[in-house]
């Protein structure tokens, strides 16, 4: 139990630590703060994955920091590259592009990045990694236990309410692109009441919050078209409530004049 907690402590510092990484460049690049993540908390779980698969497979060739650069390149810009795949696939949107980079692979990966992430392997192999497992073998077994237990259990709860919040924008997006590819959709107002019926059978969150497009730019600026015509939706059926309101309160008006 104790070595399950140490690897999940380790995991959860480096995932913290790739947060503050993020927000510092984000501030830097567009000179505002920016929560980068997928996850609600402040925590970037593809840091943590990779500095310990960096640990554990670098750890021969660490009295190579050649090798630990050139590797650590391979192992972490791979790992990109497949969380972006994979994220595609699940959730029908494409999360980051550098296809405006030069070097780029298909626009999931870039020279650049991976040359930074050649830099950003060498300080965890031989600054962060040593640092942050001394801190942690300095506290003690049942609390470190107790903290890790805690931790993953928010950590999960965090994982699952963003996968939900996810999927809702994901079944939005293909509900308006598959309308838009039908025939009957063509009809002037028929496409909007069809949309509005479709969204409004979406299960779970009804809404999706703006955190994760100002964390994913690139998720708006692929689908603009279809986050227009949701928000013109939106619109239309807060005016009818409000409506539907003005002439609830006139017709109590109206009854209490009576009486």
């Amino acid at each position: 139990m104790y070595q399950i907690s140490l690897l999940f402590m380790q995991f959860l510092l480096f995932s913290i630590i790739g947060y503050v990484v993020e927000m510092i460049t984000c501030l830097i690049v567009n000179k505002k703060l920016t929560n980068r993540g997928f996850l609600c908390g402040p925590v970037i779980p593809i840091y943590g994955v990779g500095s310990i698969a960096l640990l554990a497979l670098l750890a021969p060739f660490k009295e190579s920091p050649v090798l630990v650069f050139l590797l650590g390149m391979i192992i972490t810009t791979s790992l990109e590259y497949l969380t972006s795949y994979v994220l595609e696939k699940i959730f029908h949107n494409k999360w980051w592009d550098y296809s405006d980079q030069k070097y780029n692979i298909n626009g999931r990966i870039c020279l650049v990045n991976a040359f930074l992430f050649g830099i950003g392997s060498l300080i965890i192999i031989y600054f962060a990694g040593p640092y942050l497992t001394k801190f942690l073998l300095q506290i003690k077994d049942k609390y470190l236990i107790i903290t890790s237990i805690i931790s993953f259990v928010i950590f999960t709860l965090d994982v699952l309410y963003s996968i939900l919040v996810a999927y809702s924008l994901r079944n939005r997006l293909i509900i308006v692109e598959n309308l838009k590819n039908e025939k009957l959709a063509k009809i002037p107002g028929l496409f909007e009441k069809m949309l509005t019926k479709q969204l409004k059978n979406i299960k779970g969150f009804k809404k999706y919050p703006n955190r994760l497009l100002k964390a994913f730019p690139n998720i708006f600026r692929t689908n603009q078209k279809e986050f227009d015509l949701m928000k013109k939706i939106s619109l239309k059926e807060k005016e009818i409530k409000k409506k539907i309101k003005k002439k609830n309160k006139s017709k109590k008006k109206k009854a209490s004049k009576k009486n």
